[in-house]
C-alpha cells in the first residue's frame, strides 16, 4: 500500500480558505494564554541569572512549537477533519508542555521533554503522511526537517533524564539544532535540503496568525496584572501600577497593531520569496517581540507587588522588557519594510539610557522605573502614528 493520507487535505489555493484563519486554529492558541501566564510565573519567582537562562530556553520552546504548527497549517486546511483531529490532538500536547513548565528544570522535566518531543514530532510527522500523495515537494521537505527534528528529541530527552548541570547544555544544544536546521534548510545527506524560493505560502493567513499570538500575550500580561491587584489592598500605588500596566500594554499594541499585520501580509505577498521573508520576520524576528511583552508581564506584576523595589533584577525586568519588545518590532519594520523606525530607534535609546543610568545608581524605584517606560512606549507609539500619517499610509486596525 501507497504511503500517504488517501484524502488531500491541503489548502486550497484558489478560494477564500487559502487566507483564513480558522477557528481551531485559535482553539490551539488557547492553551498558550495558560502557557504564558505560567511562564511568568516561573521567571517572577526566579529572577537569577540561572532563572532567566531557564526561562530563555522554555520561551523559544514554546515560541518554536506554536510558530512551527502554524507554518503546518498554513499548507493544512484545518476545515478538513483529519487536519482539524490534528490540530485538536496538539493542542493536548501542548496543554501538558503547559502545566509542565513550573517544574521543567525539576521534577517534570520529563513530562516537558517528551510532550515537547511529541509536538514537534508528530506535527511533522502528520504533514509528510498528510501531503505524501497530493503534494510530493511538501512531502520531503517535511521529511528532512523531520529527521532533524528527531534529533533534536534525542537531545531533549537525554537533557530530561540527567541532572540539571546537564539538562540545561542538552536542551541548549537541542534548541540550537532547530533554529540551525531553519538556517541551513535541513540538509540530510544523499536526501539535499529545503529550498525555501520552492514554498508557497499565503501571507494574510501567517501574518494574522502571529499577530494573533501577540494579542494573545498582551492578554496574559493584562491577567496577571488584574489577578495580582485584586490580591492587594487599594491604595495609590497599586492603583497607579495597575493603570502603568494597561498604558504599557496599549501602547504596546498601538505601536504593533497600528499598521504592522497589513505591511506584513503586503510584503509577503509581493516578495519574490515569501518563504524566506515569513521565516525571518515571523519565525526569527517575532521571538524578541514575545519575550519581550512576557517580561513586562513578570515587571507589571513586580511593581505592583513590591513598587518600592530597586535593585538589579528589577531594573533589568521593567526596562528590558520594552528594550527587549522594541528591538523585535524595530527589526521587524527594517525586514518588512526596508527602513529604520525613527520613533522606535529614539525610544530604544531612551530607554538604553535610563537601563544604563539606573544600573549605575539605582534611584528608580519599581513603580517609577515602569511609569518612566511606559512614558518612553506612548512616546513611541504617537510618534509611530504621526510618522504613518506623514507617509500617507492607513492604520492597520
Amino acid at each position: 500500500m501507497a504511503f500517504g493520507m488517501t484524502r488531500d487535505v491541503v489548502r486550497p489555493t484558489d478560494s477564500a480558505r487559502a487566507d483564513r484563519v480558522t477557528y481551531v486554529e485559535l482553539f490551539f492558541d488557547l492553551v498558550f494564554v495558560f502557557a504564558l501566564t505560567q511562564l511568568s510565573a516561573y521567571l517572577y519567582e526566579n529572577q537569577t541569572p540561572l532563572g532567566a537562562f531557564e526561562g530563555l530556553i522554555m520561551v523559544c520552546a514554546l515560541w518554536w512549537g506554536w510558530v512551527s504548527t502554524t507554518w503546518v497549517t498554513n499548507w493544512l486546511d484545518p476545515v478538513k477533519l483529519p487536519v482539524r483531529g490534528a490540530v485538536i490532538a496538539l493542542a493536548f500536547v501542548a496543554l501538558v508542555v503547559s502545566v509542565s513548565i513550573a517544574e521543567a528544570f525539576g521534577d517534570r522535566a520529563w513530562a516537558f521533554a517528551i510532550a515537547y518531543v511529541v509536538l514537534q514530532v508528530g506535527r511533522t510527522g502528520f504533514i509528510v503522511w498528510a501531503t505524501a500523495r497530493h503534494d510530493r515537494q511538501v512531502a520531503r521537505d517535511f521529511s528532512l526537517v523531520l529527521a532533524w527534528t528527531v534529533a533534536g528529541a534525542v537531545l531533549w530527552i537525554a537533557g530530561a533524564l540527567l541532572p540539571l548541570s546537564w539538562q540545561l547544555p542538552f536542551w541548549s544544544a537541542a534548541l540550537a539544532l532547530e533554529l540551525l536546521g531553519t538556517v541551513l534548510g535541513y540538509p540530510v545527506p544523499g536526501r539535499g535540503k529545503v529550498l525555501l524560493r520552492s514554498w508557497d505560502l499565503s501571507g494574510p493567513h501567517i501574518a494574522e496568525r502571529t499577530a494573533l499570538f501577540v494579542l494573545i500575550a498582551i492578554g496574559e500580561g493584562l491577567l496577571i496584572t488584574g489577578l495580582t491587584f485584586v490580591e492587594k489592598e487599594s491604595s495609590a500605588s497599586s492603583i497607579a501600577a495597575m493603570v502603568t500596566a494597561f498604558v504599557a500594554a496599549a501602547a504596546a499594541w498601538w505601536i504593533y497593531f497600528d499598521h504592522g499585520e497589513r505591511v506584513g501580509a503586503e510584503a509577503i505577498e509581493a516578495s519574490d520569496e515569501p518563504a524566506r521573508l515569513a521565516r525571518t520576520a515571523y519565525t526569527w524576528v517575532h521571538l524578541p517581540i514575545i519575550a519581550g511583552i512576557v517580561l513586562m508581564s513578570v515587571g507589571d506584576k513586580e511593581m505592583l507587588a513590591r513598587p518600592d523595589q530597586r535593585g538589579l533584577a528589577s531594573t533589568i525586568v521593567i526596562l528590558g522588557a520594552p528594550i527587549l519588545f522594541l528591538t523585535g518590532t524595530v527589526l521587524f519594520r527594517r525586514v518588512l519594510e526596508r527602513r529604520w523606525s525613527r520613533a522606535q530607534l529614539i525610544g530604544l535609546i531612551a530607554l538604553a539610557v535610563l537601563g544604563g543610568a539606573t544600573l549605575a545608581v539605582p534611584f528608580l524605584d519599581a513603580l517609577t522605573a515602569s511609569i518612566t517606560a511606559a512614558g518612553i512606549l506612548v512616546g513611541v507609539a504617537a510618534g509611530e502614528t504621526i510618522e504613518r500619517v506623514r507617509r500617507g499610509r492607513r492604520a492597520g486596525g
